[in-house]
């Protein structure tokens, strides 16, 4: 199949294609932030308020571990939202003129991209805590450094990437919609 008639079928399917774009990155930024906030933050502020109680660090790695698993949605969107994003940018008919699309496409490149690629590696790969966990020769996560670093190191994560996602991809929805410039 070469490219004119793959721009041509995905053309005829414009709508479809944006449509699908559009209920995909709003499922990507929108998919982790009640667990955030209803979950992760008042069982993080319970246990930094009581860092000895043994309890809350229990309730807070099942509570991460939880997160970990649950991103799965939004690691299942992220590639749905840059394919279909590519698509639309085949049959879109923008050019040098389109600073919103510019903008935006910035906005994937140097913020998403980068910050996706390492939540994916926290998420499922060498940061997985159920993963260090399992591979603790005793099994006792609450005794185990590596554990430990990587429950600090993944909230931190989550504590400075968060409003950067949440400011960037409000901006990118109102760039895509409204194409203000």
């Amino acid at each position: 199949m070469s490219i004119d008639v793959l721009t041509q079928w995905l053309a005829s399917h414009y709508l479809q294609i944006k449509f699908i774009h559009v209920g995909f990155a709003t499922m990507w930024l929108w998919s982790t932030s009640v667990a955030y906030l209803n979950y992760l933050v008042p069982v993080f502020r319970a246990w930094q308020e009581n860092p000895e109680d043994i309890d809350l660090i229990k309730k807070r790695n099942w509570v991460m571990e939880r997160f970990d698993e649950g991103v799965i949605l939004e690691h299942i969107a992220f590639p749905a939202v840059l394919i279909t994003g590519l698509s639309l940018f085949l049959v879109g008919g923008w050019g040098p003129q389109s600073y919103w699309l510019a903008m935006k496409l910035v906005i994937v490149v140097l913020v998403f991209l980068p910050i996706e690629c390492f939540d994916y590696w926290l998420s499922h790969f060498g940061g997985n805590k159920a993963k260090i966990r399992k591979n603790i020769t005793n099994g006792d996560s609450l005794n185990s450094p590596r554990y430990e670093r990587a429950i600090h190191f993944h909230w931190w994560f989550l504590i400075i990437t968060t409003p950067i996602i949440a400011i960037a991809g409000v901006t990118v929805l109102y760039l895509a919609i409204v194409k203000p410039m």
